[in-house]
């Protein structure tokens, strides 16, 4: 009877795995796509503001396409950047400083640290209650700034 009684709790747990196991990847594809800033809605925290901007999330197989372009209240400032992330801790330069940007799945926000020559930042990508995409970025002494973002 034992026996029967395992069998059927390792078939019950392979099933709710199988079962489950769409529903975690789907969430973290809800990220997916291309968002515009909504800058009203955003909290800078004191940062310069930025006018217009954009970010790509394109999460397929543990690989992360991540690209921000952003434009601020000042013509000669912007900023736009990209990077690929897999899982492992990543090595890039930009602008001349290096730096480590490592990303990982906490629940259903996606996590990108980045650290390196006088950097040290961390970014919360989520969808917020009302279906907009909110990053929160957390730098070392400084508030932290929210961001919202509308689906394009």
């Amino acid at each position: 009877m034992s026996y029967q009684l395992g069998k059927f709790f390792l078939f019950a747990s392979m099933m709710l795995a199988i079962c489950a196991l769409p529903g975690w990847a789907a969430s973290h594809h809800r990220l997916n796509g291309t968002w515009q800033l909504v800058p009203t809605r955003s909290n800078f925290a004191g940062q310069p503001v930025i006018q217009t901007g954009a970010v790509t999330i394109n999460d397929r197989e543990h690989h992360i396409y991540i690209s921000r372009n952003f434009s601020y209240d000042n013509p000669s400032l912007s900023t736009e950047y990209s990077f690929s992330i897999d899982g492992q801790e990543n090595s890039s330069i930009r602008a001349g400083k290096t730096f480590k940007t490592k990303a990982r799945w906490d629940d259903k926000v996606l996590i990108v640290t980045t650290t390196g020559d006088s950097i040290n930042e961390v970014e919360r990508f989520s969808i917020a209650p009302d279906g907009m995409l909110m990053l929160v970025v957390e730098r070392g002494g400084r508030p932290p700034e929210t961001l919202y973002f509308q689906r394009q």
